[in-house]
């Protein structure tokens, strides 16, 4: 599969990398560290660099607890690193962001995909995704980012994520976003206990869908520290390596990770492996 996304292609036939560009002063492992365009767009070329397929540009924190972003000031960090990175990378662009207006600001400055935490339930996204004609990434969350982790709850982690993606799929369809435009994230670490997302990370295969990418971001999350002896996060490259080979294998189509280069050589492996065993 090779998305269109706003006129660059995003080659998924294989596993391919989303580098993460956090321009906010207050996300969980990298805040503070690329405000402003200039360092963003210098950071955008490192991990383009190391083999990043697309880049993914948030500017609202959504760490659990985290506090909401004022629309304007949301625009003000992420439109101008989006023009940067457009204008000088020939990688597509994704925008990270759960209000209609960021959607449709961003894709207009040169966005090419739409990765919403809240799945298009906020309001007007659905319909923003559906005007803004480009790939669009549904993630599962339980709650939302200031109280997803006060003792999620679930039926069946697996099954309940699975039924979640077809009411939001069945929804993105009815207001005339096409299937093939849809990716699906399961949503680790959002509303869900280390053993929620134990399970759905040895699972991940339930949860595929023809013609329907996963995208997985576990990159340096609690869970990996939680495994780890609570290491920190600049201690959670080698867990979330292997949390990223695990997750290819099992079908996630997109790896959204912090660290590209070690996380672009592991999939690598994976890929030779993986068709050979076709």
């Amino acid at each position: 599969m090779i998305l269109d996304c706003a006129g660059r292609g995003l080659d998924l036939t294989r596993p391919q990398v989303m580098g993460i560009l956090n321009v906010t002063p207050d996300s969980f492992s990298d805040g503070g560290c690329f405000t402003g365009p200039e360092r963003a767009l210098e950071r955008a070329r490192r991990m383009v660099e190391e083999g990043a397929a697309i880049i993914d540009v948030g500017g609202e924190s959504t760490r659990p607890g985290a506090q909401g972003v004022p629309l304007e000031q949301e625009l003000e960090r992420v439109i101008p690193v989006i023009e940067a990175i457009r204008s000088e990378l020939a990688v597509p662009v994704s925008i990270d962001t759960s209000k209609a207006h960021v959607m449709r600001e961003a894709v207009r400055a040169g966005a090419g995909m739409i990765n919403d935490v809240m799945g298009l339930r906020g309001e007007g996204a659905l319909q923003a995704a559906a005007d803004a004609a480009v790939p669009v990434c549904l993630m599962h969350m339980q709650g939302e980012p200031r109280t997803m982790q006060r003792a999620p709850s679930y039926r069946e982690v697996v099954t309940d994520v699975a039924e979640f993606f077809e009411q939001r799929v069945r929804a993105c369809v009815a207001a005339g976003i096409p299937r093939e435009r849809l990716l699906l994230d399961p949503g680790f670490g959002f509303g869900k206990s280390l053993e929620h997302n134990l399970r759905l990370l040895a699972h991940l295969d339930v949860l595929r869908r023809p013609g329907l990418p996963l995208l997985v971001g576990i990159s340096r999350k609690s869970m990996i520290g939680a495994l780890l002896n609570d290491a920190p996060v600049e201690r959670r490259l080698h867990g979330s390596l292997a949390a990223a080979v695990m997750a290819a294998e099992r079908g996630a189509a997109l790896l959204r990770v912090h660290d590209v280069g070690p996380t672009v050589e592991a999939l690598k492996v994976v890929a030779a492996v993986l068709m050979r065993a076709g």
